[in-house]
């Protein structure tokens, strides 16, 4: 990995996201809150659902986020952000970063009604979405941010996911909202550059991360960065972002790996035939190409 700027002469005891948590090992989410904490200066309030996010950050009254944090109910996220957000600029605050952080349950799912509504209104808060693919803390459901034919407990063996993962990031440039990105833990300033250009953008920013679960993706906690970093060099998850709903700016990939690298180390994805991993190839190279003609830039 990356050294990344914000780790530079950085003493670990007064980082924004504290040493030890109650995550499982290899959690992507707590390198994801890592990040972003540092990238906005420690100077944020988050609003957490409910959601693994929610267990990780520690029971009351402590806390590893050294920044205030607000838990909420589930689908709330984004609307509760909104009345932090009015209720800091009515105390003449203007500085402060308000964030809700959810997962892909609350995000895809549950709270996107809430988080429609919010953007459409284009409050000046940054969502951002750690997405594990899974509803994982209630024990490893399907969420519609769930990949095509991935094992979950309500996906089970003889039953695998038969739709591919939503698109949440066309469905917040449909908002026209001013900034949308997709990042991952294992490109650490690509994330951090993306935190601090939605920090520096008035309106809503959305920022969806991509954020390996090792319990749910069935996956050595050891690999949890090389598996996101096989996202994006297969194409499953490419590295882009949405200006005002329209210019998109794409990383290219001009020599991706095949997508069974990347799904062989999970074991949410053993058991597929040559057939059906082929299928995944299909669709991976179909949704690459796409986004290829829709992008206004590629770097």
């Amino acid at each position: 990995m990356q050294t990344t700027d914000y780790t530079k002469n950085k003493d670990l005891k007064t980082e924004s996201f504290g040493c030890g948590n109650l995550a499982c090992p290899g959690c992507g989410e707590t390198i994801a809150m890592r990040g972003v904490l540092n990238a906005l200066d420690g100077d944020a309030v988050i609003v957490i659902p409910a959601c693994c996010g929610s267990i990780i950050d520690g029971l009351f009254p402590f806390s590893k986020a050294r920044v205030p944090v607000l838990h909420t109910p589930f689908a709330t996220a984004a609307s509760t952000a909104a009345g932090v957000l009015h209720g800091l600029r009515r105390r003449g605050n203007k500085h402060t970063t308000v964030v809700a952080w959810a997962g892909d349950g609350g995000t895809y799912d549950i709270g996107l009604q809430a988080l429609s509504s919010t953007v459409e209104r284009n409050e000046d808060f940054l969502y951002i979405c750690y997405d594990n693919e899974a509803y994982m803390n209630t024990g490893i459901q399907r969420s519609s941010s769930t990949p095509l034919l991935a094992w979950t407990t309500t996906t089970p063996e003889g039953d695998l996911k038969k739709a591919p993962k939503k698109n949440i990031i066309d469905i917040m440039s449909a908002h026209r909202i001013p900034y949308s990105a997709a990042a991952t833990v294992a490109y650490p300033d690509d994330l951090v550059a993306k935190v601090r250009r939605a920090k520096s953008t008035p309106g809503s920013k959305f920022v969806n991360i991509l954020a390996p679960c090792p319990t749910g993706w069935k996956s050595k906690p050891s690999l949890s960065v090389k598996i996101s970093r096989l996202a994006v060099r297969s194409n499953v998850y490419p590295l882009y972002e949405v200006f005002d709903g329209e210019r998109l700016v794409l990383r290219d990939n001009p020599d991706p790996v095949p997508v069974g690298k990347y799904m062989e180390l999970q074991g949410r994805f053993h058991g597929l035939s040559e057939q059906e991993v082929e299928l995944v190839q299909r669709h991976v190279d179909h949704a690459w190409e796409q986004l290829r003609k829709r992008a206004d830039e590629i770097i």
